[in-house]
């Protein structure tokens, strides 16, 4: 039940506000299934490989290992959390230049001595559920694992199953279109089988035929009847020809399976994780009716305080009234009539895009589930149970969820990447950023005078490299003091104006001595700068 009507402030500015019920009953509840991905790269310094004896440091090494098989590939039915290991990767090091002696000992012992990283692939942050699926994929002329053969083994019997059934519906399809001209002739032979026998010169009946497999009334001999048998040969080899066509291209699948797949240069192997992730509706998740009338839902309240109906009924869903005039989609009132005229009268009422249900009709069905014609009536606060001042519009309407959900917008950082020409952190979601700190945010802490903050957000937290590193220092040392640098984006502008042909040095006033290039000065000592 749905309600048109302020509450609270919740449903300001198209914020929808539900019951709990929803919740609780999973009626807005979804499935996601994401899909992680690793390949597995030959690289100049050897090539990497999939296993389940990975380099992990701490402890609980086999905690972190148990979902995973021999192969190194996480089973089927694992529940995941981010962090946990997909499929176990190692890579090979990359190491400083060699020595002729270590070129030597490489050469007579391999690559075996060269040290390994730790490449897995994880489950990454925010995703958590249940391993659904793994498809492995290997190049042509590489040896496959035992996992990879398992699915592959899998794969073929689901085709073989597929060919199966298929030629069952061909079969049964070509049957029927045989009856007509098969029922009531004349067999030329005596047929017998385990559970019947015909004789010769009887007339096929229909419960005998019904009964039989195609492969049997295919053995069946009539009396000469030209058109009929050929009619009776076009649809055998049109059935013949469907499935011929279906055991080539299951052949060809399952070839293809056995001898590997075309894969990008230098990629030995992909393999593709499916988690599936159960959502229930959530504050911050977005739902839409039918007329464009989507919102964010504000919050989630108890049934029983939700608005209610006289007969006691509380609302499932508290919409703003004034998401209608303006936006002029009267198309939801009268969704909500008659919504709730059919739920009444028991019935399923559609109407057409271009010829539905004009006011009248709504009118009339409203009339005939004894409901108020209007479509309003009087509804009581959940909280005071005081009836509210005006009449109320409540019906049925059809909203469902979109894609846009609160669990994958939130994000935080700590700490992460960042910018390799600004070394400012790098910014949205995918790629662990930060959030920007603008010009007008700048001018907020002005205002409140925080300079200390303010500092720390255009200088630490920003591109000082040196404070960075200071801070860190201060902290292993138990020394909280900081004092900043020169951030990088003045080494950027410096940068910029010198392809421009335009010089610019800094120099001590009191000695005039110049800093070399890229040697950071502190902030408070006394420079000056000189362009030439």
């Amino acid at each position: 039940m749905v309600g048109f009507v302020p509450w609270r402030g919740y449903n300001y500015e198209d914020a929808i506000l539900i019951s709990r019920r929803l919740v609780e009953e999973d009626n807005l509840t979804s499935l996601h299934v994401v899909e992680e991905s690793t390949e597995v790269r030959d690289t100049k310094l050897g090539h990497e490989e999939i296993t389940r004896d990975l380099p992990l440091k701490g402890e609980k090494q086999s905690e972190k290992l148990k979902d995973l098989d021999e192969s190194g590939v996480i089973r089927i039915g694992a529940e995941v959390k981010p962090g946990d290991i997909l499929v176990g990767k190692i890579a090979p090091k990359p190491t400083t230049q060699l020595t002729p002696e270590e070129k030597l000992l490489k050469a007579i012992f391999g690559h075996k001595a060269m040290e390994i990283k730790d490449a897995s692939l994880r489950c990454p942050p925010g995703k958590e559920g249940r391993v659904v699926d793994v498809k492995i994929f290997t190049r042509r002329g590489i040896e496959k694992d035992e996992r990879a053969k398992q699915i592959d083994e899998l794969e073929i019997e689901r085709l073989k199953k597929n060919l199966h059934e298929e030629t069952e519906v061909i079969n049964i399809e070509a049957k029927k279109k045989m009856r007509p001209y098969i029922l009531g002739r004349v067999l030329a032979k005596d047929v017998k089988t385990e559970t019947y026998a015909l004789k010769k010169g009887e007339t096929v009946k229909a419960k005998v035929y019904d009964k039989q497999p195609l492969e049997e009334i295919n053995k069946w001999k009539f009396e000469p009847d030209t058109l009929k048998d050929s009619l009776i040969e076009d649809v055998k080899k049109k059935a013949k020809v469907q499935v011929e066509a279906l055991k080539v291209a299951v052949n060809e699948k399952i070839d293809t399976l056995r001898k590997g797949d075309d894969l990008p240069p230098g990629v030995l192997k992909i393999v593709k994780v499916f988690i599936v992730m159960k959502r229930k509706i959530q504050e911050g998740d977005k739902l839409a009716g039918r007329h464009g009338n989507k919102g964010v839902i504000s919050r989630i309240v108890p049934p029983e305080d939700m608005p209610f109906l006289p007969d006691g009924r509380p609302l499932d869903v508290v919409l703003n009234p004034l998401g209608v005039p303006s936006r002029m989609n009267v198309g939801q009132i009268l969704e909500t009539h008659l919504g709730w005229a059919a739920q009444t009268l028991g019935l399923k009422i559609a109407t057409p895009v271009f010829d539905g249900a004009n006011e009248e009709d709504v009118r009339r069905e409203l009339s005939l589930a004894g409901l108020p014609e209007d479509g309003k009536t009087v509804i009581y606060d959940g909280m005071t149970g005081e009836p509210f001042d005006q009449r109320a519009t409540v019906g049925c309407m059809y909203m469902m969820k979109l894609i846009h959900m609160a669990e994958d917008k939130v994000h935080a950082r700590s700490t992460g990447p960042y910018s390799l020409i600004t070394q400012q952190p790098l910014g949205g979601k995918a790629q662990f950023g930060g959030q920007r700190f603008g010009e007008m945010e700048v001018w907020a802490l002005e205002a409140y005078g925080a300079a200390y903050a303010l500092q720390e957000m255009l200088t630490a937290k920003s591109d000082d490299v040196e404070g960075r590193n200071r801070i860190y220092e201060s902290i292993v040392k138990g020394t909280m003091d900081y004092s900043p640098s020169l951030p990088e984006a003045f080494n950027v502008l410096i940068r910029e104006l010198m392809s421009l042909a335009i010089n610019v040095e800094l120099l001590k006033k009191s000695s005039g001595q110049r800093y070399i290039q890229g040697e950071q000065p502190e902030m408070d000592e006394n420079v000056s700068i000189e362009v030439e």
